[in-house]
């Protein structure tokens, strides 16, 4: 397993749903690739695994018909990472309560249209399902759990909650489940702590130079 196969596996999982937490697999993004962790498309099924969208036997099918259909995996490795930022900036945008652009949501929506035509209610013990229609896990089943699990968001009453890291340079997404609603960083032991101090070094240098003192 490659270095950035291993990070996937521990790659942490804060969004609160599986549309935010896939957002957050890269950051950085005023300089895209330094922060990259789907840079193929085994990245994009090990994730997928990780975060509980893939159970075992759909990666080692979508891993076998990868390696059958490398082009045609490449291929569907560049649609993920376009529906990505999609995804991104469609949530970012929720939440700075700005409008969202519509080439993003078009881009959504036609991913969202090609999971329905996949997927399908199935008789279950003690009702129904829905499960998805091919024997053989298709390479596009990431991108289709990833739009309904998008879509499933922005049409519910969750959508007030999502936010975005206060963090400097962070733009990581993610589900405020907070009782007053007031959380500001994805992760208080990363950005959080960062933030706090910066706050605090700023403070002890603002109390240096008013008191005519020089720093250490």
């Amino acid at each position: 397993m490659s270095d950035a196969k291993r990070y996937i596996a521990r790659l942490m999982r804060i969004g609160g749903a599986v549309c935010l937490d896939y957002a957050n697999t890269t950051g950085w993004r005023p300089q895209p690739g330094d922060e990259e962790f789907l840079r193929d498309y085994e990245d994009l099924v090990a994730w997928a695994e990780h975060a509980g969208a893939l159970n075992e036997k759909e990666r080692r099918s979508l891993l076998r018909a990868a390696e059958a259909e490398p082009r045609r995996a490449e291929a569907v490795h560049r649609r993920a990472i376009a529906l990505r930022e999609a995804i991104y900036r469609i949530f970012s945008a929720a939440a700075a309560r700005r409008a969202p652009d519509p080439g993003d949501v078009d881009l959504l929506n036609k991913a969202v249209v090609d999971a329905h035509r996949h997927h399908c209610l199935a008789p279950v013990v003690g009702g129904f399902a829905w499960e998805w229609r091919d024997a053989e896990a298709p390479l596009e089943l990431p991108l289709w759990k990833v739009a309904r699990s998008a879509a499933d968001l922005l049409v519910s009453s969750e959508l007030e909650r999502v936010r975005e890291c206060a963090g400097e340079k962070c733009d990581w997404l993610f589900l405020d489940a907070s009782r007053n609603q007031s959380r500001r960083w994805c992760d208080m032991a990363a950005c959080g702590n960062r933030a706090k101090a910066q706050r605090n070094y700023a403070r002890r240098r603002g109390a240096v130079q008013t008191g005519g003192g020089r720093e250490a």
